[in-house]
């Protein structure tokens, strides 16, 4: 297993931009997706975007071309722009290997004004 230390997250007004990171110690080459999920109030947690081991990027359509996935050596980065109040929740780093358990984050708590 993986462990998943993040950071960032915060107040920002509608219309702003936030960049969570999200480091990965253990065993990468066991990952074949790592993801961000989000849980708004009173909402399941739902994916939000994607990035498989061979770089291939998806997103919820809520976020497509305002968020983008991307990662380096040892860290997962989430670039949020164009903020809305509905981006509004929680965000979790998640890595799903390629056998076994899937790996979480603690969450980090997003909050967009209007």
């Amino acid at each position: 297993q993986v462990q998943l230390l993040e950071s960032g997250g915060g107040l920002v007004q509608a219309g702003g931009s936030l960049r969570l990171s999200c480091a990965v110690r253990g065993s990468r080459f066991s990952i074949n997706t790592m993801n961000w999920y989000r849980q708004a109030p009173g909402k399941q947690r739902d994916l939000v975007a994607s990035i498989t081991s061979n770089g291939r990027t998806n997103y919820a359509g809520s976020v497509k071309g305002r968020f983008t996935i991307s990662r380096d050596n040892a860290k997962l980065y989430l670039q949020m722009n164009s903020l809305k109040p509905e981006d509004t929740g929680v965000y979790y780093c998640n890595a799903r290997p390629w056998m076994g358990d899937d790996s979480w984050g603690q969450g980090t708590q997003v909050t967009v004004s209007s």
